[in-house]
């Protein structure tokens, strides 16, 4: 046990004593505040860009629809910027229409151009074309504005007032969700969403992080042949247990200080973005039972365990950092496709999905965490999740340390599948 200790110390303070360690630790926390705050800041003192007016309106109808179109674009029109331009043009004229208006873009005369005809009347596709195609914001804007000009003209047709239909039918309304759990109401549910998508993301790159410092670690010991002066005194089994602990205790640690430095930013947030003017709903962060805190530690330990593990075993069998890159593949290949599912599992966490991909050991660490940061998960679904979890982890060690033990040892050319097995074998 000692030696296990000294083995566990080493490797945390090998690590945390790092410049990178206390830069990520510290800005990191900065760093998602910052992104918090500042979006908020730049879209309310932002205004509409200057390009989405700066345009021509091909209109090949009769019905007016480009000066429509013209009108609701001015009105998102900065001081001093060019207005949108209408072109009336005949159906038979509009390819030459076009090709005009083309090269005006090109010569950067204008922005773009908005192509209005009976498709577009009938609802069906509005042509444009322009150097702010690729703008997101613009083009929705600009579909808005053809919504809005057809609607208009509709109604018109209809006899109806369009301007008192407007007043009527906008309603900014804001819905407000709370969930329910087992133990009555559990907060927001925006809240519970955003917070169990963070829980993910830091498990994710927490296994993905160090696991790779695992990697790493082995394999500077292997190449410098530090493993066979450390093997005369300790046993392999010992090294690996105390690698891999230590190294979990460093992302533990990194991630219980990037949880408190950022619910303190989540409450200064609100105070900071009040003194740029800018209004925000309450954003109350959701309470964690002192059970869910432990179940969370409980799957990340088991999860970098497992991981881990494996990490340590590519770094023995293997004796270069190409070769490791190569060999680690399948286990980032199970990462990336546990990751893919976040999205989806956020969206519907008691879906099939979200339950077959609780339950399997090398997604569960993750996957779980995620639907109980949602909401309450049934008992039996979480105890296969963790006990699967817990075999996955001692079959994951298991082989990992014989692995350990020979593949330090040895050099030369890459193992095959078939001369590890042999190594397992032998390690009995």
């Amino acid at each position: 046990m000692a030696k296990l200790w000294a083995i566990i110390k080493r490797e945390y303070l090998e690590r945390v004593r790092t410049k990178w360690f206390i830069f990520a630790t510290v800005f990191g926390p900065i760093f998602f505040g910052a992104m918090i705050i500042i979006p908020a800041v730049i879209t309310k003192n932002s205004k509409g860009s200057t390009e989405f007016t700066n345009a021509r309106i091909l209109d090949a109808t009769t019905s007016g629809i480009g000066q429509r179109i013209a009108d609701i674009m001015n009105r998102e029109r900065q001081p001093g910027s060019i207005p949108p331009q209408v072109i009336v043009v005949k159906p038979s004229e509009l390819s030459q229409a076009e090709s005009t208006a083309t090269q005006q873009v090109m010569a950067k005369q204008v922005s773009g151009y908005l192509v209005t005809d009976q498709r577009t009347l009938a609802g069906e596709v509005a042509r444009y074309a322009g150097r702010n195609a690729t703008s997101l914001g613009d083009m929705e804007r600009l579909r808005g504005a053809v919504k809005e000009a057809l609607l208009t003209q509709r109604l018109q047709s209809a006899g109806i007032d369009s301007s008192r239909v407007r007043d009527l039918t906008f309603i900014p309304l804001q819905l407000s969700s709370e969930r329910i759990t087992d133990k009555g109401r559990g907060g927001s549910g925006t809240v519970s969403i955003i917070f169990a998508g963070g829980i993910a993301f830091l498990l994710y790159m927490s296994i993905v992080l160090y696991g790779q410092n695992v990697l790493r670690g082995v394999l500077e010991e292997k190449t410098t042949r530090v493993a066979e002066v450390v093997f005369s005194s300790v046993p392999a089994e010992t090294l690996l247990a105390g690698k891999v602990l230590g190294v979990g205790a460093v992302g533990l640690t990194q991630q219980i200080l990037w949880v408190i430095t950022t619910v303190i930013m989540f409450k200064l947030r609100q105070p900071i973005l009040a003194k740029f003017g800018v209004s925000t709903m309450p954003f109350d962060l959701p309470e964690i039972s002192i059970g869910l805190a432990l179940l969370l530690l409980l799957f990340f330990i088991l999860g970098f365990i497992f991981y881990s593990s494996l990490y340590a075993a590519v770094g023995a069998s293997v004796n270069s950092e190409q070769e490791a890159q190569q060999a680690v593949q399948p286990m980032l290949i199970l990462l990336v496709a546990t990751a893919i599912f976040i999205t989806p599992i956020l969206e519907n966490p008691t879906s099939r999905v979200a339950q077959v991909m609780s339950l399997l050991p090398f997604s569960a660490p993750i996957i779980m965490p995620l639907r109980l940061a949602l909401g309450s998960v049934p008992w039996y679904e979480l105890a296969g999740s963790l006990i699967g979890v817990f075999i996955a982890c001692l079959a994951a060690t298991w082989f990992a340390a014989r692995i350990y033990r020979v593949g330090l040892l040895m050099y030369g050319k890459r193992p095959t599948l078939g001369e590890m097995m042999k190594w397992v074998s032998y390690s009995r």
